[in-house]
């Protein structure tokens, strides 16, 4: 027996992949499948009629039959019963019929030649909410801190209800760590409060298939206080205590739920298990949950009830195992363990068996691999019937949870059941066995587009059907060779998936099915697609109230898809507002509010891929102000202020700045005190006396201030002597004999009380002087005459009110009065420097001649002439002032050869002094300026005179000229420079031995003893040699020349007119044909063989000829660099190359060229211009 086991596992591994299950055709011959039918447990509505479903499939189509608790239900016996056409689903009509009478178990068979199959038991039961039982509940009384439990225990239903507790008023009862609900319903107190007492405790039990609500009895709780149930039992026990006289004790938590150390549970895999366990104790004990033989499951594990109920999820045969909830208050703790069991109902282990479609002499396997707890047992029947009761078939053989088919025949097909089963369940499940003989088909449509993102998965279907099972390759486009490997990868089901498709992935591709019976093709294209990508993504926004937020969002998508912009506001759609406005590329909402706060998402989509970006809005606002101010810890100098912060509008709230007004002396204006932190609430302030504040306060955040708070009450200080004199106290005088005193006034607030009034005192700043006094009010200054002319006083003012005096005041420091210096510098030293700087050093004045403060010294200097004989007199005073007491100053800018005088005044704040003597000196001689003019006169062949005028301003005696001069050729070079040095006296120099025809740039500057000055420059050209230039106009002048450029001249005219006379007449010409044949736009050259010329342009009409330039207005012109004789001789009519060639025209005229279609100009041709032509040719 356990080797025929080995050898049908070898077998198994070998045949299994022809098990793979095949969706066959319905038009091809098949046995029944069922595609629906009603679940196991089927749970009715009574109130409608019942009905109990049953399809199936298979050609030819299937008969229906029922058994009703095992046996056969004949369905025409029964009026109230129907079987829909083609279907095998039973209608029951319950309006002649009770639901009750048709509460049986179902079993649906589905049958036609190929063929049995059978559905589940389907077990039909009717919902029931059945109501409540009337019972007369008695109010409970209870003693403060003890545990109660208020019992539930709704009445049996299909399926269980759901338990809640409510009020009067349909208010769900609130519920918390001391009151919360048990699985079975119950309310549970760990212990009561005087608040629990109430007289609507209500159990409502809603039935969830009915939809219907029943309601318990209310139940009455009164929590009464050991005092209040002794006064009111004690006339009924003659005065005697219901209770000791202790209350109720704090104690350490007992479990209510469950009861006892331990307890057990048992939980089926995949199933929801749920423990609970609740306690009472004063205080109320708080509960945990561990596991003691391994962890928690994270993700499965739940906490309800405040932690009373462990809820684990999808329950799976490693949750098994001992469990421990331990509540815990101050006075103890207590534990209790629950042992949990795992059993499992039968469930697949790779899945339930697959149909087999197989061709004769095929083989195959069909298995049936299941597991539970505890291990189930397998049964198999064919068509309906135990495989043992079935005919016996040599091709089958069954080894437990496997058939193993071999060389099948035709007519072998049949149905065949697996039925798993334990104590908590089973699985009924059929699978065909179809034998067949068919060619090749491929059911994926023809022509089939498939779409895919570059970088994305490709798969591309070809779904076939065949008997035997067909064989699927692939090509692409020209057929060279089958899709197989790398990128490619082609899975069991004929599907081919490329990886990470590329853009060379797009393309034809053809999916060949093959069997022995033949083949079909099918083609399908696939097109690789640009993904979609958003480029600029929206950005955080934080705004202010009332102010427009835009979200950019641009996005780059394949051209051939057609986008669809969507804009989301917290994963939901966007209000409909006229304030939102949706852009191709952005979302914009103006006058955003507080409701705009969110997360707003971008998605791109297209009908293959998206892409989203999110980024948040914050709405800001100032502040709201600041409510609830009050005054505390009132001293007779100081306040403790707090208030209670307003709403800071999603910014933080930076400071807090609070401001008094003092109606007593201020009225109506507000002043900031002091600033305190964002995060404070309570300022203590320091105040002044007699005053009457009211206090406010700002909050400042991210956005701005705050309106201000409402004003606190009014706090009156009472008065005082002050506490500070008058600052800012100085002396000074506005006359020669008299001394100001003058002060910053206090305020009214500085005042400290009434009757506010200053004491000014002043004394010589002398050995043993007395102070003076003088009493004044409502002033800031005191004058004091008949002092004596700039003498130092020490100064005092002190403030008095009625309530005393400051304290003593420092003192301050003044002198009376300025006057005029009485004395000038001594000892006054000019220094000459160089030509243009000069310095001058005095002695200072003693400081009794100055007679106030020292401010500094001034210098007067003016220019009386220049040393040369020529320049006019002079007299333009300066003066430079050296603030501070200086010895010395220097004196910039002067003229070079020149006579200055100058004197030294010292000034303090009244005015200046006396000056000094004048006295004079000279500056030396410097760098004289330029040339005032260079003229080039007599220009000659060879040479050339140049005359020049003096500089204008000299600076010295001039000692001579320096002359620099050198060529410079058409390329605006320069030759070697020669060097001419010319004496003072003379203002020409002719020059010679100069090149003909050459221009020449020319320097002449000045010199003096100090060195030479700038120089002038002048340019010139010497003339040309008029041999020369006979000798070339004389070759242009020539009757040969004249009539071969004429000659010309006229073979060109008479090809141009033959061109456009073929052009217009639209027919075809050398010409054109060639210019078709070419797309060099310009003329091509003659051809030294024939003497032809070039091909004819229509294009060339309004272009220069080959190597001229032209300006934009068709006007040719001489270059504005070049330079020829035209320009610097007398009347030259041409230009030459170096070396005399002729160039030019022989006219030196500017010939126009007209823009019309073609024409010559009117004027006559020159042989010049015919010469011109002829080059741009050649």
């Amino acid at each position: 027996m356990e080797r025929r086991r080995m050898d049908a596992a070898l077998l198994v591994l070998l045949l299994g992949h022809l098990a793979a299950a095949l969706e066959v055709p319905l038009d091809l011959p098949q046995p029944p499948t069922i595609t629906h039918q009603s679940p196991k447990d089927y749970i009715i509505d009574p109130r409608e009629n019942i009905i109990i479903h049953c399809e199936a499939k298979g050609k030819p189509h299937p008969s229906f039959s029922w058994t009703r608790n095992g046996t056969h239900f004949d369905i025409d016996d029964d009026p109230n019963v129907s079987m829909r056409p083609h279907s095998g689903t039973l209608v029951v009509d319950i309006s002649r019929a009770k639901a009750e009478q048709y509460e049986c178990v179902y079993q649906c068979t589905a049958r036609n030649k190929h063929g049995t199959a059978v559905s589940n038991n389907i077990v039909v039961q009717q919902s029931r909410s059945p109501l409540w039982s009337k019972e007369k509940i008695k109010p409970i009384v209870v003693q403060e801190g003890v545990s109660l439990v208020l019992p539930c225990r709704p009445p049996a239903g299909l399926p269980p209800p759901i338990i809640f507790w409510m009020d009067n008023y349909f208010q769900r009862l609130p519920q918390s760590n001391r009151v919360s609900q048990s699985l079975n319903g119950d309310l549970y107190f760990s212990n009561v409060l005087r608040e629990d007492s109430r007289s609507d405790y209500i159990c409502y039990a809603r039935f969830p298939y009915t939809q219907t609500i029943q309601q318990k009895q209310p139940i009455s709780v009164r929590v009464l206080s050991l005092d209040a149930i002794n006064d009111t039992m004690a006339a009924f026990y003659n005065d005697t205590d219901l209770f000791s006289d202790d209350p109720a004790d704090e104690r350490k938590p007992t479990f209510l739920v469950p009861s006892g150390p331990s307890s057990s549970k048992t939980v089926l895999r995949g199933q929801v298990l749920e423990m609970e366990c609740i306690a009472e104790g004063l205080p109320t004990p708080d509960v945990s949950w561990t596991k003691l033989s391994g962890e928690l499951p994270a993700k499965r594990t739940y906490f309800l009830h405040y932690q009373r109920t462990l809820r684990i999820v999808n329950v799976s045969e490693s949750d098994a195992g001992d469990y421990r909830c331990t509540a815990r208050n101050k006075l103890g703790t207590v534990h209790h363990n629950i042992h949990v069991m795992v059993k499992a109902a039968p469930y697949w282990i790779s899945g339930a068996p697959r149909n087999l479609v197989l061709a004769p002499g095929e083989n195959g396997v069909l298995t049936c691999r299941a597991s539970g707890t505890p291990k189930p047992s397998i049964t198999w029947a064919m068509n309906g019937i135990p495989i043992e009761n079935s005919p016996k078939d040599l091709s089958r053989t069954v080894e437990d949870d496997t058939i193993i088919f071999t060389d099948v025949q035709t007519g072998s097909s049949a149905v065949y059941q697996c039925n798993v089963s334990n104590p908590y369940g089973y699985l009924l499940s059929n699978a065909f066995v179809n034998v067949l003989s068919e060619p090749p088909r491929v059911l994926t449509p023809a022509n089939k587009v498939y779409q895919v993102i570059k970088n994305h998965r490709a798969l591309i279907d070809c779904a076939s059907f065949g008997s035997p099972i067909p064989k699927i390759t692939w090509f692409k486009d020209s057929r060279s060779s089958t899709l197989d490997g790398d990128p490619y990868i082609l899975h069991d089901n004929g599907t081919l998936e490329i990886h990470t498709a590329q853009a060379h992935n797009s393309g034809k591709y053809t999916c060949v099915a093959r069997n022995s019976l033949g083949k079909e093709e099918n083609h399908i294209q696939l097109e690789v697609k640009e993904p979609t990508r958003i480029l600029k993504q929206p950005e955080y926004k934080e705004v202010q109230r009332g102010r427009s937020a835009v979200f950019q969002c641009k996005v780059k998508h394949d051209p051939s898809l057609i986008p669809t912009m969507t804009w989301l506001k917290d994963d939901g759609e966007l209000p409909d507002d006229e304030r939102l406005i949706v852009d191709s590329d952005s979302l914009t909402i103006s006058e955003v509010t507080e409701n705009d706060a969110g997360v707003y998402t971008c998605i791109m989509n297209t009908t293959l891929d998206h892409d989203s970006a999110s980024a948040e809005l914050t709405v800001v606002e100032r502040p709201d102000p600041p409510t609830d101010l009050e005054l505390t810890d009132q001293k007779k100098r100081s306040v403790q202020l707090t208030w209670t912060p307003g709403d800071e509008h999603n910014s933080p709230i930076q400071k807090f700045l609070i401001q008094y007004e003092d109606s007593l002396h201020h009225r109506g204006h507000w002043h900031n005190l002091t600033e305190v932190a964002g995060t404070k609430t309570t300022a203590h302030l320091k105040l002044s006396p007699y005053a009457h504040y009211t206090f406010r306060v700002l909050a400042l955040n991210g956005v701005d201030f705050s309106r201000p708070s409402l004003s606190s009450r009014m706090f009156k200080t009472e008065p005082a002597a002050p506490d500070e004199n008058p600052s800012g106290v100085q002396g000074f005088g506005t006359e020669h004999d008299n001394l100001v005193i003058s002060w910053k006034p206090l305020s009214g607030l500085q005042s400290n009380g009434p009757g506010l009034h200053y004491r000014v005192m002043w004394r010589k700043k002398a050995v043993n002087s007395e102070w003076i006094t003088a009493t004044v009010a409502n002033t800031s200054k005191f004058v004091v005459t008949g002092t004596p002319t700039f003498v130092p006083y020490e100064l005092k003012v002190r403030a008095v009110n009625d309530h005393g005096a400051a304290p003593e005041p420092a003192i301050a420091h003044g002198f009376s009065g300025e006057d005029l210096p009485v004395a000038a510098p001594d000892n006054v030293q000019p220094m000459v420097l160089n030509s243009t700087l000069a310095e001058v050093h005095w002695d200072p004045v003693p400081s009794k001649l100055i007679r106030g403060h020292l401010k500094g010294y001034k210098v007067y200097y003016w220019r009386e002439r220049s040393l040369h004989k020529h320049n006019p007199h002079h007299v333009e005073k300066q003066i430079l002032t050296f603030s501070g007491n200086h010895s010395h100053g220097k004196l910039p800018g002067l003229h070079p050869f020149s006579l200055y005088s100058f004197n030294v005044r010292i000034y303090n704040g009244k005015g200046e002094g006396p000056p000094s003597p004048t006295q004079e000196f000279e500056t030396p001689e410097g760098v004289p300026g330029a040339p005032t003019s260079l003229l080039v006169t007599n220009t000659d062949l060879d040479s050339l005179t140049l005359e020049w005028s003096p500089p204008h301003v000299r600076n010295g005696r001039i000692t001579g000229y320096t002359l620099k001069y050198q060529p410079v050729n058409n390329s605006n070079e320069l030759g070697p420079v020669e060097e001419v040095a010319l004496p003072a006296n003379e203002t020409s120099v002719t020059l010679s031995n100069l090149r003909h025809s050459t221009r020449y740039k020319f320097y002449l500057n000045a010199k003096t003893v100090r060195g030479a000055g700038p120089a002038i420059s002048q340019e010139t050209v010497t003339i040309m040699d008029e041999a020369v230039a006979s000798r070339q106009v004389d070759i242009a002048t020539q009757g040969w020349f004249i009539g071969l450029m004429c000659a010309i001249a006229l073979l060109i005219l008479i090809l141009l007119i033959i061109c456009f006379i073929q052009r217009n007449k639209g027919g075809k010409y050398p010409v054109k044909e060639k210019e078709d044949a070419h797309t060099d736009p310009e003329f091509q050259p003659m051809k030294d063989d024939d003497c032809t010329f070039g091909e004819y342009s229509d294009n060339e009409d309004h272009k220069p000829l080959k190597g001229s330039r032209t300006p934009s207005n068709g006007t040719v012109k001489r270059d504005d660099s070049d330079d020829s004789l035209v320009d610097y001789g007398e009347g030259g009519d041409g230009q030459f190359n170096e070396d005399g060639s002729f160039i030019g025209q022989y006219s030196g005229k500017s010939v126009s060229r007209e823009t019309a279609e073609g024409h010559e100009s009117s004027e006559a041709p020159s042989p010049i211009n015919a010469m011109n032509s002829l080059n741009s040719f050649v």
